[in-house]
């Protein structure tokens, strides 16, 4: 975990001096002091400087291996010709680079930046490679089939912001399209070698992929997500070339993985769904919880503090079920929001139209509660057809930073059935307002944030502020029944228990299911959920570790600045720039109310 130690003389130069010269008012000394501060400046610019040049090597260096997961996460690019190579040898040369920038930066102090914006810089930078290298040991290269996070997810995404429409966009879009064969070839490659290695993906999550394989390709061409550029485009000739491409390249390349897959793999999946069960499978946990989380804590006290903070919740979900629902029993109480016509859907359009509604209506009254909102437009959109099943879960795109798209709210309506109003809302506000296009909008606008921001995986605070949103949108009064406010509070720290549950205590997947299905999960969701946490380690804990500790920090500054607290005015702190590491987040409140409570002095 990265260290930041507050020290004064090299943050707060003109302080320094006018203490030194406090103590002992000679000239000598307050010439001592000038020159102290003098060289305290220049050292300080001068680490600016050599984090901002690293953090700009690491960028290119990122673009130019990971062009496509540059563009994915926001990066503005040159060209969008690229496709990363994911075979070993690249893989390796990428781990050298990162063990280069982690010796340079075990000789610099990033502590001394505080109040800079290179110090924001320097925090992102430093979690990029070392939560990156720790991760090294879980050797997710060797068993990257997944249904969430996979290919298949993450290709139907850059098809969906592949720009088209001039001639040089629809040449760039061939180029880079025509690499995805030798992209699935290698990973066939890859399982291979995770096979003779001992890892592999979990044998039922094999045959998810393989499901939304078979969907896409039984289905039109026409229909398929990665038509989509030749949809929006409309020339004829590229029309041509694109259906060409998709159907004598790409759609062979997918079937010879889709047969490995079934043929081969699938037999030899494990069956057991722990990532214990992968040599070193407690370090990949470990190293996994540093990286959802951006801190460094052992998976027994996540395990230990999401049981409390699920019994906290489910005494208030219980006592609001008794006041206004009337039971105060779980069973009774999750039977009647899981099954009153009043809280569910009869249709798909029913359940898109209430996601619009409610965004809309959240968007309406956020700037009582926010200094600032993004610019960027967000819309709602649902899932196509062969995802919207195994994704499990809504989720939320962000726009781009030269806004050639804007944020989308991913919401799945497989389950429109079974889906719940009161939950709809609760992901609505997660998603939209005030959750993560709140937060990442406002992220992606900042104009001294380096590059680098965009890259670095930060589910810590990114999650976290999703599910503080959850919690913030019933103070903003946006929730439209007490189905809702009870539903709210059944879900959260689950999956701080949940999930190491699965991958330390050893839960099966029956167990796991049936303790997420108790908080109202209906049958195929809470599938989802687990099938999620089971390939995705550590993921789950994120959300309510991140809020915990931002609500830790708020109460924090409501004790401290007591009646002068200013919720629009936290906020602007918490987000002013960007999402920051946990430890950094924690750094940076304690100094601003520091800063208050100078200035009332």
């Amino acid at each position: 975990m990265s260290s930041f130690r507050t020290t004064c003389c090299p943050v707060v130069v003109g302080s320094c001096a006018a203490i030194l010269l406090s103590v002992s008012g000679t000239p000598v000394a307050a010439a001592s002091a000038e020159k102290h501060a003098s060289s305290a400046a220049t050292s300080v610019d001068e680490l600016a400087r050599r984090t901002t040049h690293l953090a700009d090597e690491y960028v290119a260096e990122f673009t130019r291996r990971f062009p496509d997961q540059a563009e994915l996460n926001g990066l503005r690019l040159a060209t969008h010709d690229g496709l990363t190579d994911n075979s070993l040898p690249v893989l390796s040369a990428w781990y050298k680079h990162e063990d280069r920038w982690s010796q340079q930066l075990r000789t610099m102090d990033g502590s001394t930046l505080l109040g800079r914006p290179e110090w924001v810089t320097f925090g992102f930078l430093k979690e990029a490679v070392e939560s990156s290298r720790q991760l090294r040991v879980c050797r997710n290269e060797l068993w990257p089939v997944n249904q969430v996070i996979g290919w298949l997810p993450s290709m139907v995404q850059l098809a969906g912001i592949q720009p088209v429409g001039s001639a040089q966009a629809r040449a760039e879009a061939l180029a880079r399209w025509q690499q995805l064969p030798r992209y699935l070839d290698t990973e066939v490659v890859n399982l291979k070698a995770g096979v003779r290695s001992g890892y592999t993906t979990p044998h039922h999550n094999v045959e998810l992929v393989i499901e939304q394989t078979d969907q896409l390709l039984a289905m039109p061409l026409e229909d398929w997500p990665f038509y989509g550029p030749a949809k929006r485009d409309g020339t004829t000739e590229f029309k041509r070339q694109w259906t060409t491409l998709l159907l004598t390249r790409i759609k062979p390349a997918i079937e010879r993985y889709r047969a490995y897959l079934h043929d081969e793999y699938l037999n030899r999946a494990r069956t057991d769904i722990a990532i214990t069960a992968h040599p070193n499978g407690e370090a990949c946990y470990r190293a996994s919880l540093r990286r959802q989380t951006t801190l460094d804590r052992e998976g027994s006290e996540v395990f230990e503090r999401g049981n409390a903070e699920v019994e906290r919740n489910l005494q208030d979900a219980l006592n609001i079920g008794r006041t206004k629902l009337g039971t105060g029993d779980l069973q009774s109480l999750v039977k009647r929001i899981s099954e009153e016509s009043a809280n569910r859907f009869t249709s798909r359009d029913e359940e898109l139209a209430f996601a619009h509604s409610a965004v809309a209506r959240a968007m309406g009254t956020s700037s009582q509660w926010f200094e600032r909102l993004p610019h960027a437009e967000l819309v709602v959109e649902p899932y196509p057809p062969m995802l919207e099943k195994s994704v499990g879960t809504d989720s939320y795109w962000p726009a781009a930073v030269d806004g050639s798209h804007p944020g989308m709210y991913r919401i799945t309506l497989y389950w429109f059935k079974t889906a719940t109003r009161s939950n709809g809302e609760i992901t609505a506000f997660h998603e939209g307002y005030p959750g993560h296009h709140v937060q990442l909008g406002l992220a992606s606008e900042l104009p001294a944030a380096h590059p680098i921001t965009h890259l670095v995986p930060n589910a810590g605070f990114t999650e976290g502020w999703g599910r503080y949103a959850e919690i913030l949108a019933e103070e903003m009064q946006l929730y439209s029944s007490d189905y809702a406010r009870a539903n709210r509070r059944l879900w959260p720290a689950r999956g701080m228990v949940v999930d190491p549950g699965i991958h330390l205590y050893h839960w099966t997947r029956e167990r796991a299911i049936a303790y997420v299905a108790e908080s109202g999960r209906f049958p195929g969701a809470a599938d989802a959920i687990v099938d999620r946490a089971i390939v995705w380690p550590a993921q789950l804990t994120a959300y309510d570790t991140g809020a915990l500790e931002i609500l830790a920090v708020r109460e924090q500054a409501q004790a401290t600045l007591g009646k002068d607290f200013d919720i629009r005015e936290f906020h602007d702190v918490v987000l002013g720039t960007g999402g920051i590491t946990l430890p950094m987040l924690r750094e940076k409140v304690t100094r601003w109310l520091m800063s208050k409570r100078a200035a009332h002095q």
